[in-house]
């Protein structure tokens, strides 16, 4: 199956916004892997609307994948054998439900920890009727860490991360190097990761971080143009028209790069 998968995702990426989140949900993913890191999200409570509650109850079950301590067999998950994508921080969905439309013969395994966002994917899946998400209510790194196999993923989406602006908080953003290091480990060669943000500080920071990679390289001299499959949201377009900025990041795992040793990320 794994060479079946690193073929996918080659032939996949030669062939081929998150919404910003609103105030955090309620987080319940608190299952700790044991693996010490600083998170990139803090446990804050907001509004959860009715709707997206009954969606936890109903639909839950039946989209998501438990949390586990070893590695998931995706076929299985998903039903069937097609390229993988991992998208971690969908916020409301509304991204991830747009490029599971237009792409059918991909899955999307999205990765989120607040309980509105997930209940608001859940029914974009059962209002569109998407069979190729799944969900995982987890902590992204421990995911990556515990459930994904080593070059198992054709592709790795995120999309507008919290940029935690304040400079005492740099160390919380999800794209560093230890961080880069694991998810290149878990691309097939030929695989793509692709950023966005519009912060332009934590745009160079990912640059520096990404380009820096061993195992990955860059398919642009510096920054992508958006691709057709990333959708533009409201946000996004209402930014653009008062002059803010997204930049975008597309690289590839390199097919003869051997995965580094990646350190653990820090203990918060």
């Amino acid at each position: 199956m794994m060479g079946s998968s690193k073929t996918l995702a080659a032939r996949h990426f030669t062939s081929i916004l998150n919404l910003p989140k609103s105030s955090p949900p309620i987080v319940t993913a608190t299952h700790p892997s044991g693996s010490g890191h600083i998170r990139s999200f803090v446990h804050r409570r907001a509004h959860i609307t009715p709707s997206q509650e009954q969606a936890l109850a109903q639909w839950l079950p039946r989209w998501s994948i438990p949390y586990q301590s070893r590695p998931v067999d995706l076929a299985q998950a998903f039903g069937r054998e097609a390229p993988v994508i991992l998208e971690i921080g969908f916020g409301m969905g509304e991204t991830t439900q747009q490029i599971a439309q237009a792409r059918p013969g991909d899955d999307f395994l999205g990765v989120e920890v607040f309980n509105a966002g997930v209940g608001a994917l859940l029914k974009r899946i059962e209002e569109h009727g998407l069979g190729n998400i799944r969900i995982i209510q987890h902590d992204a790194v421990e995911v990556l860490h515990d459930m994904i196999a080593p070059g198992s993923l054709a592709g790795a989406h995120i999309y507008f991360p919290d940029p935690w602006p304040k400079k005492r908080h740099h160390k919380r953003r999800l794209i560093q190097p230890p961080f880069v290091a694991l998810l290149a480990s878990r691309l097939a060669p030929g695989a793509y990761v692709h950023c966005a943000t519009d912060w332009e500080h934590y745009a160079q920071q990912m640059l520096e971080v990404l380009s820096a990679e061993p195992m990955l390289r860059n398919t642009c001299a510096d920054f992508a143009p958006r691709p057709d499959y990333r959708p533009l949201t409201k946000f996004e377009n209402r930014g653009l028209r008062l002059g803010h900025g997204v930049w975008d990041l597309i690289f590839t795992r390199r097919a003869d790069a051997a995965p580094a040793h990646h350190r653990e990320p820090e203990e918060a």
